[in-house]
């Protein structure tokens, strides 16, 4: 009796073993199926960067993903988009080659859907999709409990810095602290002698509220404070980058999203404590967003589906690295 006691108790403790496998082995495969499914573009919280494709050739670096979300629907990449599908997108002027890159990809895979692009700025984009006159807002800041409470949602789609840039022909060779940027932006500093450069006033070039490069940048730069407005600071009409760019002239300062400003010849990015905005432990880097309302529609679906899929992240990828050539 003794010997089929023991040896029912071993065979019990083998089958509570493998069950217990079972379930840990599934619930490893589960998550793997899981970020192959709907997360492959955030890496399911790895932390690594997106792999470049093994045909390209170039060794380019791209800033690294935003961080895994936190309750963000994930939805499955389409097969199949209805012919006739328009998706609308308006938002921030950050998020444009992103658009733009995607578009180009997903119109080319699925024949007779059309992707119509806008860039009016953040707070305009999030308007007009929580009123339903678009699909989806292109934003570069994390939404308010206000929009929220409307039925909006955010999903990260891509992690840039906020370059701060002077004209190339700007005589000031340096780079700026933290604080000097802050003081600068907010009316403190007004001479360039004041930073290790000439007697020349700074003429701040801003961008306009309704910007969501304007609001990330009052919160993260100036940590709150409010932009000066003396005589020397200018504010644009439009949310848009080019315009600044072309009145920075030999005193100007303003700030832009990094890729926006990557390749062009005309400006120059400054070291922030000795930092350019290229290198992953730039200060200033901040989160840009694909926003919808709930419940998402089937264009909505189709569209955020095809960004988290390997065809989406390539154009992703494809759109950064061609701005940092």
């Amino acid at each position: 009796m003794m010997g089929m006691s023991q040896k029912n108790e071993t065979t019990a403790l083998i089958i509570a073993l493998l069950a217990t496998a079972s379930i840990l082995g599934g619930g490893y495969f589960w998550l793997q199926s899981q970020c192959a499914a709907g997360q492959e573009f955030f890496l399911c919280g790895s932390g690594k960067s997106p792999q470049k494709p093994p045909t390209s050739g170039s060794t380019s670096s791209p800033l690294p993903p935003p961080p895994s979300p936190q309750g963000v629907v994930s939805f499955a990449p389409p097969t199949s988009i209805p012919s006739g599908t328009t998706i609308r997108i308006n938002g921030a002027t950050s998020m444009v080659q992103i658009n733009q890159a995607l578009k180009a990809a997903l119109t080319a895979k699925f024949q007779g859907v059309e992707v119509l692009t806008n860039a009016q700025g953040s707070d305009i984009g999030l308007e007009e999709v929580a009123r339903g006159a678009i699909d989806i807002a292109a934003v570069s800041r994390p939404l308010t409990e206000s929009e929220r409470s409307q039925g909006l949602a955010s999903s990260p789609i891509f992690r840039d810095a906020i370059a701060i840039v002077v004209g190339v022909k700007n005589p000031f060779a340096g780079g700026l602290t933290t604080a000097q940027v802050k003081d600068i932006f907010t009316g403190k500093i007004t001479s360039w002698s004041e930073v290790g450069g000439s007697t020349a006033t700074i003429q701040v070039i801003n961008r306009p509220p309704i910007s969501g490069t304007y609001q990330s940048f009052r919160q993260e730069v100036l940590q709150g404070a409010e932009f000066g407005t003396g005589t020397n600071f200018q504010m644009m009409v439009r949310d848009a980058t080019t315009p600044i760019l072309r009145v920075l002239g030999l005193n100007g300062i303003s700030y832009a999203t990094y890729s926006q400003i990557a390749n062009q010849t005309t400006v120059r990015a400054l070291a922030i404590e000795g930092i350019l905005p290229s290198e992953p432990n730039y200060p200033w880097q901040r989160t840009l967003y694909y926003v919808y309302k709930e419940p998402a529609s089937e264009a909505v679906k189709a569209f955020m589906g095809f960004v988290t899929s390997s065809g989406g992240q390539e154009a992703i990828f494809r759109a950064n690295e061609d701005l940092q050539k």
